[in-house]
């Protein structure tokens, strides 16, 4: 008997602070997906240049509270072979990638393809997730702050970037503390570009797991937003808190 193939598994989330526990709701799921006891949790910090802080942080919330046994991945700092990089990710039960600046991150991860190593673990029923920077990536293009890592200046423009496109659509994170800045921004990047985007709160996620759609929180009065451009008009549409992909996707 030919076995059937495992689900495919994002949890994209919007944004929030994992130190302060801002996302544990979500970050409890994440693991409760895995569907074991101790599982090997993958976090990657390359977005944050491999910020020793970040990956302890990372350490502490989901291996001494949530009991994951826990691997990092760091591309910047160590310079890993190509072979400890593919053992790495392929075995994993959960990829966990870290906020910072995106552009940066995805051209390094072609550098050392971990792009196409992520997407076969996720093909394989790794559960991968992300925030910020670690949610862009998930998705066909993404509204990106990177700018602003070169231009300290407040004056920077979102950028579009192109992710892993796992999830076929685009994506801006943070929308909800970023609106006055996000919302237009996204909004100019939908009419120049096909499909829909997704504006994701912080303390939001949109988990993705075969051909459904979930909306998972972590703080009330947050969510997911549709937005769109039809003959001409944008449109926004908050998202229902579950379904399937092709009604996400429709416009």
């Amino acid at each position: 008997m030919i076995p059937k193939p495992k689900k495919q598994t994002v949890v994209a989330i919007g944004g929030g602070e994992l130190k302060d526990l801002d996302t544990l709701p979500i970050d409890k799921e994440i693991v409760k997906l895995s569907g074991k006891k101790k599982p090997t949790a993958l976090f990657v910090p390359t977005a944050s240049g491999d910020a020793i802080g970040y990956s302890e942080t990372f350490k502490l919330i989901y291996g001494q509270n949530l009991g994951c046994h826990i691997d990092v991945l760091l591309l910047i700092r160590e310079k890993p072979t190509r072979k400890e990089i593919e053992r790495k990710i392929l075995s994993a039960d959960i990829i966990y990638v870290g906020g910072g600046n995106t552009a940066r991150m995805l051209k390094i991860w072609k550098k050392y393809g971990v792009d196409r190593l992520l997407i076969e673990a996720g093909k394989k029923g790794t559960i991968l997730s992300g925030i910020s920077a670690g949610a862009i990536c998930w998705f066909k293009y993404g509204l990106s702050d990177s700018r602003r890592f070169v231009n300290k200046k407040k004056d920077f423009h979102f950028i579009r970037v192109s992710g892993l496109g796992i999830i076929p659509c685009a994506v801006s994170p943070h929308h909800i503390r970023e609106k006055k800045r996000r919302d237009p921004g996204l909004a100019d990047m939908m009419r120049k570009t096909t499909g829909v985007g997704l504006a994701i709160d912080d303390n939001a996620a949109l988990m993705v797991r075969g051909e459904k759609y979930s909306v998972l929180t972590s703080k009330p009065e947050v969510g997911i937003i549709k937005v769109f451009c039809k003959k001409g008009a944008i449109e926004r549409h908050k998202i229902p808190h579950e379904g399937m992909l092709k009604d996400l996707f429709s416009r």
